[in-house]
């Protein structure tokens, strides 16, 4: 027997170890402290035992998890995804579970001993919808996928699959119950999950904003993290004293701070906590691993592995089609969903504890869960190619993007590419269109490409970290590029790209800090802007230089647009992931409208729509693919693309008066 100081060292020292060697193979550090609790746990080498010491961490690092997840709750993205999530992720979550409860009770009857019972069935069935957040999530921003069309269903099915979590680990304790009692336990449990939870959210809403100020205010971080730990931590005790998870307590403390102004500040402070702790969670799981039993039964785990992905591709494929996805998209949500979740093990775990589920039973079906999340980064590595094989379509889909790119800038010549259209982006190409310099754009938000295609903008979804995408784009002819989007890694991968098609392009990247200035210089870029709004207007001075624009030309126009208050800057396309808080409905942005045949504007002179009486303005008129004069005379027309900028409200008021 080890002291609590021992094991917690041994636990460490075993945890860099595996993390260091799977770091090395570039997999995730998870799968590093699952191979660890594997081998030093009492079914391996036997250097520790499952002991309360044990269990105790990982618990916290499930706390510190669920912590984690409620900061990010937010209830402005649930309501601007809410058909993915409460649709699509709903969807996969009650079919995985029913479909994965018939299967288990259809193997009870066939194989009696295995002893499973609704109960476990229902068990299984729950930790089987879950996902990995962390390993999807990790794969998806490496290969520049969050703002894709799956990428944007990935995500809010793993956001349905961390609300579902909630009300499963409530769920699956009480199970165990005497199923005589078995209604008027979860009658209970609910109960007083809704009295706990409402006396938390009611207090705690009022209160937590009020008393993380005074903390904060007396300018000691010591003092802040104690805070933090004091309330993730007493949180975590209410709900428990109530006969409730520790976890649910954990997701409710992060919701309520979420909503202050210490959402930033505490998530920073949290993550250390949360990533040794979580680790440690995933050694104790690894620990539960019998190697013996798994060995002996090799055939049921690689049966159970077989299942778990190809039940849970296929159930999520065919979903995404439902939901009106294409082909090539619902594989690689499928794909890319395909494995078990960190809540899986916690689910199990919970299950394990109340003996609904049989130790013949766990063993397989942990391993093959194990398996699944090993796999799972060479599934999604391979996604794309996987998905153009099957998918009869896809092939022609990403074939017909880069030739719409191609077909655009054939006749272009030094020209100037932007990889990312958002705020920075289109206020840099703002200001090269005022100089008659030509410039063509690449995007990942569908939204954003096709609102600013319509108000006739030279822009196309693609992605410039694909060396396809920049050659239709016409490095070889453009006479510089600009990566206007703040991530050091995917601007490196980039500036990898140029350094084998254009070794000699000029290259102006944005990033967050000086920090990363000697990386991005060393990979060959000409200058390094820092971020925030002054940054677009730094991108676009250094990008009129290159260009040739005489210093004193580009140092004027720099300064008119102060002078301006950035007026002319803050309008821009929204895509879905700028939507968040109030932003909304506060700030200024762009909006293309597009007249149809009964539009009420048609056949309006453009001084009668007095538009500007609601807060808004028409900043481009299009017909036929050109850009019309504003005169007051200009009669609308049906199929004219109005370009209005204003706040949200004002321009659901405009597009209203205008339809």
């Amino acid at each position: 027997m080890h002291s609590g100081l021992e094991l917690t060292l041994l636990l460490l020292g075993c945890a860099v170890l595996g993390v260091v060697a799977f770091r090395s193979l570039h997999l995730p550090p998870m799968l590093g402290y699952l191979a660890v609790g594997v081998l030093i746990g009492p079914h391996a080498l036997a250097l520790a035992e499952d002991s309360p010491t044990t269990h105790a961490l990982g618990e916290f690092g499930v706390v510190f998890l669920m912590f984690s997840i409620g900061l990010e709750f937010s209830l402005n993205q649930l309501r601007s995804m809410r058909r993915i999530v409460f649709g699509l992720g709903l969807a996969q979550v009650v079919s995985t579970l029913v479909v994965t409860m018939g299967l288990a009770l259809l193997a009870a009857l066939l194989l009696p001993q295995l002893h499973l019972g609704w109960q476990a069935a229902f068990a299984l069935g729950g930790a089987l919808a879950m996902s990995s957040t962390a390993i999807v999530v990790k794969l998806l921003t490496e290969r520049l996928e969050l703002e894709s069309e799956h990428g944007r269903r990935i995500i809010g099915i793993l956001l349905f699959q961390d609300l579902a979590v909630v009300p499963l680990l409530i769920l699956i304790p009480a199970l165990a119950r005497d199923p005589e009692d078995l209604a008027v336990t979860l009658g209970y449990a609910a109960l007083k999950a809704a009295l706990v939870l409402a006396l938390l959210l009611f207090f705690g809403q009022k209160l937590m904003g009020r008393w993380f100020t005074v903390v904060a205010k007396r300018r000691s971080q010591e003092l802040f993290m104690l805070n933090l730990l004091l309330v993730t931590l007493g949180a975590a005790w209410i709900t428990e004293q109530a006969g409730l998870s520790l976890a649910l307590g954990a997701f409710v403390a992060g919701m309520l701070i979420s909503e202050t102004p210490y959402k930033h500040q505490v998530e920073e402070d949290i993550k250390p906590f949360r990533d040794v702790l979580l680790g440690l969670f995933f050694i104790t799981i690894g620990m539960l691993l019998d190697l013996r039993m798994v060995l002996t039964h090799w055939w049921a785990v690689l049966l159970l592995l077989s299942l778990i992905i190809g039940l849970k591709f296929g159930l999520i494929a065919l979903l995404a089609r439902a939901f009106g996805a294409a082909p090539g998209t619902a594989m690689r949500t499928g794909l890319a969903l395909a494995q078990a979740g960190e809540f899986s093990f916690v689910l199990l775990n919970h299950a394990a504890e109340s003996r609904l589920v049989d130790p013949f039973v766990m063993q397989p079906v942990l391993a093959s869960m194990v398996l699944s999340m090993m796999v799972a980064p060479f599934i999604i590595a391979h996604m794309d190619r996987i998905a153009m094989k099957v998918a009869a379509n896809e092939w022609m889909t990403q074939s017909l993007q880069l030739t719409q790119i191609a077909a655009r800038t054939m006749k272009t010549q030094k020209h100037v590419i932007i990889a990312g259209f958002g705020r920075s982006g289109q206020s840099l190409a703002t200001l090269l269109g005022e100089e008659k310099l030509s410039w063509y754009a690449l995007d990942l938000e569908p939204e954003r490409v096709q609102e600013a295609q319509a108000a006739g903008a030279s822009v196309s979804y693609g992605d410039a970290a694909r060396r396809e995408s920049l050659i239709a784009a016409g490095i070889n002819r453009a006479s510089a590029l600009v990566i206007t989007f703040a991530d050091t890694r995917l601007a490196l991968r980039v500036l990898h790209l140029v350094h084998e098609l254009a070794p000699n392009l000029p290259v102006i990247v944005r990033s967050h800090d000086d920090g990363d200035m000697d990386a991005l210089k060393a990979a060959g870029a000409t200058e390094v802007v820092p971020e925030a709004l002054e940054s677009s207007l730094m991108l676009a001075s250094h990008a009129l230089v290159t260009m040739g624009v005489p210093l004193r030309r580009v140092v004027h126009r720099v300064q008119a647009a102060r002078d301006e208050r950035y007026a002319a800057l803050r309008g821009y396309f929204h895509g879905a992931s700028d939507i968040g808080g109030d932003l909304e409905h506060s700030q200024v942005r762009l909006h293309s409208v597009r007249l149809h045949a009964q539009a009420m504007a048609v056949g309006m002179r453009l001084a009668g729509l007095q538009l500007e009486d609601i807060g808004a303005e028409v900043t481009a008129l299009r017909r036929g693919g050109h850009g019309i004069a504003l005169e007051p005379e200009v009669v609308l027309l049906a199929g004219d693309v109005m370009v209005l900028r204003g706040d949200g409200e004002a321009l659901n008021r405009a597009e209203e008066r205008l339809l």
